[in-house]
């Protein structure tokens, strides 16, 4: 909005950049531009001062689809004034020239104009489209068909208006029918939730029986490596038995061979002894056998003493002697002092 100081005789007005301002006096042009400042009468001036920076009008409007449905849409046009002087003929963009106030709403006239001519083609489009379509893939149509009927529109041009930009935020149906439309997608979205979970399910039980499998398979190995250590145990304990009974044996044996050969030793000893004793037998038999039997008896006796036991005291009974002195009485006198020398020697 102008600024606009009031003196007693003039006024200043001032203006931004982005306003065009028009000064008349007496139906001449004394002042137009962007961001003028100048001095004026205010009896006899007639001021406008047209905004030229863009500015947004919002449509909210419903519109019927091909089957009959009602849908809202919700949409934004950019819009600009490219000449304001022509502008400022066909709109009331006068404002006061006392306080600077707008003596109108052109804003307002400009929005409901291009409210009107935005609606139409909107309205067009939508009535080609099933609703399904129009709220799936109905954004892109309409925005696209409302920028080209705005662009060549005569009416915005004889008015020095330009649209920049179009934009369709929503096309929205009624809350019901929405939520009847949602339905099947939340089926299938539920649907491929429910088969994420299934598959993720399935996916653990096979992670699970893996895990069981390569756990019972550990379990059969470690027991197939038990019982080849106890196998090899067993073995070792066969083996060492084996070489501890075998060493054994080859101990006995020697032990025995050992005994055999003292045996045989010993045997070969005690024969040679005996084959000794029997030829000193055999010649000291062979010495006695051309004695007297005197003499025999002799030795005899005198064996007899040597193998007896020491006597300390000798008793001859009567008894004792009878035969000996009988034998003595039948024996020749001389063999009887040859046997008495004997008994005296022995």
């Amino acid at each position: 909005m102008a600024d606009i100081r009031r003196y007693p005789i003039f006024s200043h007005l001032r203006a931004d950049t982005t306003a065009y301002v028009q000064h008349l006096r007496n139906g001449t042009v004394r002042h137009s531009g962007a961001g003028l400042a100048f001095w004026f009468r205010p009896g006899t001036a007639a001021l406008s001062e047209v905004p030229l920076d863009d500015r947004q009008q919002a449509l909210l409007f419903h519109a019927r689809t091909a089957d009959f449905q009602d849908v809202t849409v919700q949409a934004t046009v950019t819009y600009r004034v490219i000449d304001p002087a022509l502008a400022a003929t066909r709109i009331d963009f006068g404002i006061n020239p006392t306080s600077g106030l707008p003596n109108a709403t052109p804003l307002e006239t400009l929005g409901g104009l291009l409210t009107e001519l935005a609606q139409q083609p909107a309205l067009d489009q939508l009535a080609n489209m099933a609703m399904a379509e129009a709220l799936a893939r109905g954004i892109a149509p309409v925005r696209d068909r409302v920028a080209a009927v705005l662009a060549d529109d005569e009416r915005l041009a004889d008015r020095g208006l330009a649209v920049t930009d179009v934009r369709v935020v929503a096309i929205r149906a009624e809350a019901d029918l929405e939520r009847a439309l949602q339905t099947e997608t939340r089926e299938r979205v539920q649907q491929d939730a429910d088969k994420a979970t299934f598959e993720r399910r399935a996916l653990a039980v096979e992670r699970e029986r893996a895990i069981s499998e390569n756990e019972l398979q550990n379990q059969i190995e470690l027991a197939r490596r038990e019982e080849e250590l106890v196998t090899q145990k067993g073995q070792n304990e066969r083996q060492r038995a084996t070489e501890k009974a075998a060493a054994g044996r080859i101990e006995v044996e020697a032990a025995a061979e050992k005994r055999r050969v003292m045996a045989d030793a010993s045997a070969q000893s005690t024969r040679l002894i005996g084959e000794a004793e029997a030829h000193a037998e055999a010649a000291k038999l062979e010495a006695y056998r051309d004695l007297e039997q005197a003499t025999l008896l002799g030795l005899a006796v005198r064996d007899l003493a040597a193998n007896l036991p020491n006597i300390g005291n000798l008793t001859i009974t009567p008894d004792l002697l009878s035969p000996v002195l009988a034998r003595f009485a039948n024996a020749a006198p001389g063999a009887v002092a040859s046997e008495a020398t004997a008994e005296v020697n022995a």
